[in-house]
């Protein structure tokens, strides 16, 4: 994290995303779920929960990083939220 701050402190533009990735081979067949979340690095770490780099990820539309939202509200935004739905959504369809 404080690599990605060093690196970034001369940046105005301090856009990024995360994205996650499910693979589920179901009947010989491979299926993908991604999700991405967008936002932006913040110049400073704000925040004690979650991890990695969550005190510097602040999600576009919220102005609150990761790290400040609590884990209620980031499990239900974050990229892995989104995979994971949309792997739900396919498994209840196939039954």
């Amino acid at each position: 994290m404080l690599k990605v701050l060093s690196k970034l402190s001369n940046i105005d533009n301090r856009r990024a995303r995360f994205k996650t990735c499910i693979a589920l081979i179901w009947n010989n067949k491979t299926y993908m779920f991604e999700g991405t979340i967008y936002g932006n690095i913040t110049k400073e770490k704000h925040g004690k929960s979650g991890f990695g780099y969550d005190p510097i990820f602040k999600p576009e539309g919220y102005e609150q990083t990761f790290a400040e939202m609590g884990e209620e509200i980031k499990n239900k935004i974050s990229h892995r939220a989104i995979a994971v739905q949309k792997l739900i959504t396919f498994l209840r369809s196939i039954k």
